[in-house]
């Protein structure tokens, strides 16, 4: 059975912050930026495991702004 291996790429200055992704994410992946914000000034969302993602896209099915594009890709 092939792996899949996913990432996620956030529009950062479109997040708002709002951890909704974070909380979505049974992998822990995402994670708001502990000291980095957008021109907006909110911390917004970063893979701070990518090696853990999937692709299952949870996060991007909660994201209210849709700032998330998930990719997958299977490898043998």
């Amino acid at each position: 059975m092939a792996k899949v291996v996913g990432a996620v790429v956030v529009n950062t200055e479109r997040c708002k912050g709002c951890n909704l992704c974070v909380v979505a994410c049974p992998y822990d992946v995402l994670e708001l930026h502990p000291k980095e914000v957008n021109k907006k000034g909110y911390h917004y969302a970063y893979m701070k495991n990518p090696d853990n993602c999937i692709g299952c896209a949870n996060c991007g099915y909660v994201c209210p702004d849709a700032c998330l594009t998930i990719y997958r890709k299977k490898i043998d």
